[in-house]
């Protein structure tokens, strides 16, 4: 069980670094005065999925979810 903790506790420590510098590489919500002239109705604004913030926003939700699920599997106890 020793290494598990030590295998996990890594695991853990790697997300805790990616989910970091993936939130850092996001771009802002505001697009400052662009947004009064429909700067949503461009076509990345209506593909956003397919391009690089898109990729950024589903690989921030895999990390994040796999940062609760590490945190929460290693506060279980089974490992004391």
């Amino acid at each position: 069980m020793e290494i598990l903790k030590i295998v996990l506790t890594i695991l853990f420590a790697i997300d805790c670094i990616v989910l970091t510098a993936i939130v850092l590489l996001q771009e802002g919500k505001s697009n400052g005065l662009g947004q009064l002239a429909g700067g949503n109705d461009t076509y990345w604004g209506q593909n956003k999925g397919r391009s690089k913030e898109g990729v950024l926003v589903v690989v921030t939700r895999i990390a994040a979810v796999l940062f609760v699920v590490l945190a929460a599997v290693l506060n279980l106890g089974v490992f004391a």
